[in-house]
């Protein structure tokens, strides 16, 4: 499974990655994200998992269509952490981070020993179920792996810093949604003035420790990705599947009814 990161050579290149996030669950999703040219799924458990099969299959359709899979899990446990990079994410993001040491637990659960403490065992489809996983699958893991956080709340934005610094964090996914109820605004206001300055201080920091932030754009789509990789935010995600899926099913709807 030592292939190559899509997510990654994007940053390496300065170009922004780009991707998306897939809520519903569906291979054949992940794959059209793949074959449109886009670097990254973020395939999220976060809010909802079914704890089946699915999430596998998800990953291998991004094998199929050379995607990069990034997977979220909730933190606070490790070992959801392990089982992800076990069925082949490429990328890690853990949410609501509140903390420096909460951030360096995170760097700890995905990365082998010596830089960490994740669990070895080559048994899985990342290890090639035990043909493809050598010394070279080990050191890939520990390299070609990215691990990311979540920035959320006015806590963290006081530490980011010294999350930045961390040896072995690589991004974080900056949310603005959760960032503006953590500070009182009552309801998500991305442009608000308090959460634009949020996101310039992480941008900062990162570009300060060569670190990357992702963050979420919407429409229309050319003017949010120049403003925010001008900011300094190289990873863009182009909002959720489904939720583009209604937009253009609404927009489509609206214009036929009012011709026929």
């Amino acid at each position: 499974m030592k292939r190559v990161n899509k997510m990654k050579k994007a940053l390496k290149d300065n170009k922004p990655a780009l991707g998306t996030c897939i809520d519903s669950y569906s291979p054949a999703a992940v794959e059209i994200a793949g074959y449109s040219g886009l670097d990254f799924v973020r395939i999220d458990t976060e809010y909802s998992w079914r704890r089946d099969d699915t999430l596998e299959h998800m990953v291998r359709a991004a094998v199929i269509a050379e995607v990069t899979p990034m997977i979220r899990v909730e933190k606070g446990d490790p070992y959801l952490i392990s089982k992800a990079l076990q069925i082949g994410a490429c990328a890690i993001l853990v949410s609501d981070v509140n903390s420096v040491q909460e951030a360096k637990d995170v760097v700890k659960a995905a990365k082998f020993p010596p830089k960490g403490g994740r669990g070895m065992s080559g048994f899985s489809f990342s290890g090639g179920w035990g043909a493809k996983s050598g010394p070279d699958w080990i050191d890939w893991s520990n390299t070609e792996i990215l691990v990311g956080v979540m920035i959320e709340n006015r806590e963290i934005i006081q530490q980011i810093d010294g999350v930045f610094a961390l040896e072995g964090l690589d991004y974080c996914l900056f949310g603005p949604a959760d960032y503006s109820m953590s500070i009182g605004l009552g309801s998500p206001q991305k442009d608000h003035p308090e959460v634009q300055d949020a996101i310039q201080k992480t941008v900062e920091a990162a570009t300060k420790h060569n670190k990357a932030v992702a963050i979420g754009i919407g429409q229309p789509w050319g003017t949010e990705a120049k403003k925010y990789f001008e900011m300094g935010c190289r990873i863009l995600e182009i909002g959720h599947e489904l939720g583009l899926l209604k937009s253009i099913w609404t927009s489509a709807a609206s214009d036929i009814k009012k011709s026929v």
